[in-house]
């Protein structure tokens, strides 16, 4: 997408009026890279086959070239094309999503493999119960790349949008002002078995399947 000055974009978080979500969604069918809210602080994204944005976003955030994205997903229905998802599975996840999870899971074809983690065949999944994002995600048939907003030297992401717009507006293509989201990051579950487990503890409990 040729850069032009970032569109700031402020949308009401309880109930997203349609024209704005719109105007979002032509900035990512556009080719563009936006930060956006979630429930665990804002994140930067743009849609799965935006190859130069997905290059853009490991710019801004000075990732490895090898450092795996999450698919953020609109729905369970959604999540399950990009994953092979089995019964024990499904069931843990249709009780946990939308939620404040990050699930690792066997990617399926349907993921490109320079988005895939470099030695095993997973992918990262999130379904955000943030309304302002899942209005976004409604707008489309493929889910974004993401990635939380965490700067360079930093260890949490940022959640202030007019921050967000001074700080690195100049790289983005939109900023969506969702109002204030917490930070704690999601909690990530390695499901690519069929006995989940702990990676990292955060806002979700984790349970075992039937606890």
């Amino acid at each position: 997408m040729a850069k032009n000055a970032c569109e700031y974009i402020a949308i009401h978080p309880e109930t997203p009026q349609p024209r704005l979500v719109g105007q979002v969604a032509d900035l990512l069918q556009q080719g563009g890279v936006i930060a956006y809210p979630t429930e665990s602080g804002y994140a930067l994204g743009c849609l799965l086959d935006n190859k130069e944005g997905a290059d853009r976003i490991r710019e801004i955030r000075q990732l490895d070239p090898k450092h795996p994205f999450a698919l953020m997903c609109h729905d369970l229905s959604h999540l399950s094309s990009y994953a092979k998802v089995g019964n024990t599975q499904f069931r843990y996840l249709k009780a946990s999503l939308p939620g404040p999870y990050t699930f690792i899971l066997p990617a399926s074809r349907e993921v490109p493999r320079r988005l895939q983690s470099p030695k095993k065949k997973y992918i990262g999944l999130r379904v955000t119960p943030n309304a302002v994002a899942r209005a976004i995600l409604d707008c489309f048939e493929q889910p974004l790349i993401t990635v939380s907003l965490i700067l360079p030297g930093e260890t949490v992401p940022m959640t202030d949008p007019w921050e967000i717009q001074e700080t690195i507006g100049h790289a983005l293509d939109g900023v969506v002002d969702g109002g204030h989201c917490g930070f704690e990051p999601t909690t990530i579950i390695d499901f690519t078995d069929d006995v989940p487990q702990l990676i990292r503890q955060g806002q979700g409990a984790f349970t075992q399947p039937g606890e």
